[in-house]
């Protein structure tokens, strides 16, 4: 059936006599352009997390761009990508309420979230509309163990970078003659740095590592004073922080302050430990730091590139940009494998199929049970005022310094 209005549309391009033109000149909705795929972004762009955000954010950006600049979806008739933002203010209630929004605005999917608390809520909020969830770089075991449907991570969770964390710092104090023989924990009290800190309570004497002290402290907190001090009555040999981006600069700082060296700060998920902002302002305290964390496949070519678009925008690189890039790149796969934005499609295509890892050293990313089998932490020191990686040997880029101290 015509509408009225093509049926007008014709009538004045035949009277004109420019049929050909006028179809060039119609709108572009007339000519059957493909609408845009909206893809939700969720990070903390304000609020104690807002560097991370901000970070995050920008390798969603780009990502997107790239996503376009290659053609958009193909299995879409090259529909474009375009971000639809929520801001979860570090704030868990906020976070949930921004997916609401987001699938208000007929989101594919949403990707992000950063930390565990936020990601918690976020994904729960998205399984009650069956909403697929791409998590960047929360890491709690429990956010993909809940039974939800929609949620899939694409980093490693904390008991697999646990694991290797642990097996390369047996590596390192075998290589060098095991000085490490004592350490003490230090985390946030939150989902995140407690479930870490019982982990590793746990396994630390298996390997014979002696823990000296478990401490725990809130976040974000103000003053480290009397945890270093603590720390300098117990003399560890390690000290294994696990706690957001404030706070290990907090710790870091006040113990070279206090002159007080272990043979490493050896950090799983340390919060700037893989911080080139750490790097840049606090040289001295960030010599030498170890971390088992997110980062990059340094070997890749791609990852230059994102160090220097993010620097280009007057921003110190750190692993929420490559990991959040991959994470887009990876979810605009799946939506442009599945055919559709119907969220059971891109839920089935994301439990079958392997997907392209880009940046980050993950090979061929396969999700079992929503978490990918194939993450895997790398670890770095901070070695000449730049973050280096030192295991595996596949990614090294230099040799360990260890002991530091």
């Amino acid at each position: 059936m015509k509408t009225r209005r093509s049926v007008l549309t014709r009538r004045t391009m035949l009277k004109a006599g420019i049929a050909g033109a006028a179809v060039m000149a119609a709108p572009a909705v007339l000519r059957g352009e493909v609408p845009a795929v909206k893809i939700g972004i969720v990070q903390p762009v304000t609020g104690a997390l807002a560097n991370d955000g901000d970070l995050g954010r920008l390798g969603a950006e780009l990502a997107l761009a790239d996503v376009n600049a290659a053609g958009g979806l193909k299995n879409l008739a090259g529909a474009k990508v375009e971000m639809v933002f929520g801001d979860s203010r570090s704030n868990p209630e906020a976070a949930a309420q921004e997916v609401e929004r987001l699938n208000g605005e007929k989101v594919a999917a949403i990707v992000g979230g950063f930390a565990t608390a936020l990601c918690l809520t976020a994904t729960q909020a998205a399984a009650r509309y069956d909403l697929p969830y791409l998590v960047d770089s929360a890491v709690a075991d429990t956010i993909t163990q809940r039974g939800l449907k929609n949620t899939f991570r694409m980093g490693p969770s904390f008991s697999m970078a646990t694991a290797v964390a642990l097996k390369n710092l047996v590596k390192l104090n075998d290589e060098a003659g095991k000085p490490a023989k004592t350490a003490v924990i230090v985390h946030e009290d939150g989902l995140f740095g407690s479930g870490l800190a019982k982990l590793l309570q746990s396994e630390l004497p298996k390997l014979g590592f002696d823990v000296l002290e478990t401490i725990p402290h809130p976040t974000p907190a103000r003053d480290m004073s009397n945890i270093v001090l603590r720390i300098r009555s117990l003399n560890p040999d390690l000290v294994l922080p696990s706690h957001y981006y404030g706070e290990f600069v907090l710790l870091a700082r006040t113990m070279q302050q206090q002159r007080i060296r272990p043979k490493a700060i050896y950090a799983i998920f340390g919060g700037a430990a893989s911080s080139l902002r750490f790097v840049k302002e606090f040289p001295q305290a960030a010599e030498g730091v170890m971390d088992c964390n997110h980062w990059h496949d340094p070997k890749n070519p791609r990852s230059l590139e994102l160090r220097k678009q993010t620097e280009e925008r007057g921003k110190s690189y750190a692993y929420n940009v490559p990991i959040n890039y991959s994470a887009v790149r990876l979810i605009a796969d799946a939506i442009d494998k599945a055919g559709s934005i119907a969220s059971d499609k891109i839920i089935e295509v994301l439990n079958k199929e392997t997907f392209n890892s880009y940046v980050m050293p993950y090979g061929k990313a396969k999700f079992e049970g929503g978490q990918n089998a194939n993450a895997l932490p790398l670890n770095t020191q901070i070695q000449s005022a730049d973050v280096k990686v030192i295991y595996p040997e596949t990614y090294a880029e230099v040799k360990p310094v260890f002991p530091v101290g």
